[in-house]
């Protein structure tokens, strides 16, 4: 994707933002996956910190929002979000602590090391 104007690329990451909403809150598809490589797309001058803290700021309320319609509609399974929890907030910490020692290039990789790994899951 070529440079954008300014006004256009706020107006696609709104556009990009509504989108990864609806998807987020149907089907679970990974705001932080999708988020951060439109994110990518769209600010490719960005550096990659930014871009992940950008996408994990967003994906926060996003997924906190979609949890509580999933929780008021019944369908969290309780005894698997307990188990999430307890290897994901240990992870999160470990990985912010991480992240900001890893050279950017090398980010970039493993995003899209991650990124290839669960497209090709999709597909198969």
């Amino acid at each position: 994707m070529g440079e954008l104007k300014p006004r256009t690329t706020i107006s696609v990451t709104v556009i990009f933002g509504a989108l990864l909403g609806v998807l987020v809150s149907i089907s679970s598809v990974g705001a932080g996956a999708i988020g951060a490589t439109a994110l990518i797309l769209l600010y490719p001058h960005l550096p990659m910190r930014q871009i992940v803290g950008s996408d994990i700021a967003h994906a926060v309320p996003l997924t906190l929002a979609g949890g509580i319609g999933h929780w008021m509609l019944g369908s969290i399974d309780w005894q698997v979000l307990a188990s999430l929890l307890v290897g994901s907030l240990p992870g999160i910490v470990i990985g912010g602590a991480i992240s900001v020692r890893i050279p950017d290039r090398l980010l970039r990789l493993l995003l899209a090391t991650v990124l290839l790994l669960v497209a090709g899951k999709l597909i198969l």
